[in-house]
């Protein structure tokens, strides 16, 4: 069974056969408007008019071509990458740039400039080798499967906090505030040494940093307000380490750590004390928001989906391939960005250099070459090779971590709360549908008598 948005209930999956003939129908209508007129299409963000965890529909019509001419939104004429194997190809190939001085935004961003600064310090996701290798190789091991598995049992106890406080507030929440957020706050507190009780200081900046709505101006003083927040705790690391991340990376010699969170100290890297706030920073708004949107969204998807939920339910160890086919099927983080250095040819299309490629990973994590039947969420799938982490060196650092929180924090929730459902109607969730990692705003849920 599976979502209907115009009924905001679930439909058979005879009915959705039926619908996603109608639906392909009209793809294929709206590739060939695209190719009987020489107009360039834009990239589409609109979801208003379909299922909230699909792709946009204007979307999936230009899918039909894993590589296609694309115009931006400055009127640069660069390339949309919608196939899965034309992603990997274009996010590994170091041809392709990550320099944010190379790019072109594909949608409009108020207030954006007309061409876009170099990465501001320790931002590594748009610097390439060797600036981006010295810090990768820096942090990578930091992140490692044994090291994130380590924290399973402060994320479980983390979590069981949440449930322990929704339980006692009574029978209805809004999940987003109750628990999507504070649990991947607290275990990224918990990892950098950031002071929880200080959440009140980043996570409104966290928001605006990503809200595409918010003119740039807006976004670059959050970013900033943020960099000075970490900054002051960087100096406070390093007067007064103590066993995190934060401390590690400050250390002025090598094995300062002692706990199971320390690593050799980056005293040969020479990281200043501006690297070690943008490092913090950009660790500090990524393990919070894009973990957030997942287990906000994907709770949302599996209660609008009996099946896959009662699935889940019934096995517990579902939760991790329910966690990789949920990131696949949401793809929260959308797109990626790359600039061609110099000419080069993917699937048969020659991009030229200078070209900016737009890789879209919710229309690659759609590719039905790659994943048969895309468009419907299956736990029991194997998800594993979609690209919502990314694919190549610029690879998310955090991906290991994601996946603990979410095999722990999901099923938790189901077995605290059996009855758990929406307490709205699916239509009037409302969406995160101009920030740059999608999600739900708010998420009002009931699991009391009705």
């Amino acid at each position: 069974m599976v979502y209907d948005p115009a009924t905001d209930s679930a439909i058979t999956d005879s009915a959705a056969t039926d619908s996603a003939a109608t639906d392909s129908a009209a793809t294929d209508s709206a590739a060939t408007d695209y190719a009987a007129t020489d107009e360039l299409p834009v990239l589409p963000t609109d979801r208003h008019t379909g299922c909230p965890f699909d792709p946009p529909a204007a979307l999936t019509a230009l899918s039909d071509r894993p590589v296609r001419r694309l115009r931006y939104a400055d009127g640069h004429v660069g390339r949309l990458v919608t196939g899965h194997a034309a992603a990997r190809a274009v996010l590994a190939d170091p041809r392709f740039s990550s320099r944010y001085e190379l790019l072109h935004l594909p949608m409009p961003m108020e207030g954006a400039p007309g061409e876009l600064p170099p990465a501001p310090v320790g931002d590594i996701l748009g610097l390439d080798a060797p600036e981006h290798t010295r810090y990768r190789r820096l942090l990578a091991g930091r992140f490692t499967v044994r090291r994130m598995r380590q924290l399973t049992g402060r994320i479980e106890r983390f979590t069981a906090d949440c449930l322990d406080a929704m339980e006692r507030a009574g029978t209805t929440a809004d999940l987003v505030e109750t628990f999507a957020r504070p649990v991947p706050t607290l275990v990224i507190c918990e990892l950098l040494g950031v002071p929880y009780a200080d959440r009140g200081r980043f996570l409104g900046l966290v928001e605006v940093i990503f809200d595409q709505a918010v003119d740039a101006g807006a976004r670059d003083e959050a970013y900033a307000g943020l960099l000075r927040y970490v900054g002051e705790l960087v100096l406070a690391k390093r007067a007064e380490p103590t066993d995190d991340l934060l401390s590690d990376l400050a250390a002025p010699g090598p094995g300062a750590g002692s706990g199971d969170l320390a690593a050799p100290g980056p005293a040969a890297a020479g990281l200043s004390d501006e690297e070690l706030a943008g490092i913090g920073g950009l660790l500090l708004a990524a393990g919070l928001d894009t973990t957030a949107n997942m287990l906000g969204l994907g709770v949302f998807a599996l209660l609008t989906d009996p099946g896959q939920l009662d699935a889940l339910r019934a096995d517990p160890d579902l939760a991790g391939p329910a966690a990789e086919e949920l990131l696949r099927y949401l793809s929260v983080a959308d797109p990626l960005l790359r600039s061609a250095l110099e000419d080069v040819e993917v699937e048969g299309e020659l991009i030229r250099a200078g070209e900016t490629v737009t890789v879209s990973v919710q229309a690659a994590n759609r590719d039905p070459r790659r994943f048969p039947g895309p468009d419907r969420l299956d736990i029991r799938r194997r998800a594993t090779g979609h690209l919502s982490f990314g694919h190549g060196p610029h690879q998310c650092l955090g991906q290991q971590l994601a996946r603990v929180e979410m095999t722990v924090a999901l099923p938790a929730l189901f077995a605290r709360f059996p009855a758990l459902r929406l307490a709205v109607p699916p239509g009037e969730v409302p969406l995160r549908e101009r920030s740059s990692i999608y999600g739900v705003v708010s998420l009002p849920v009931a699991w009391g008598e009705e």
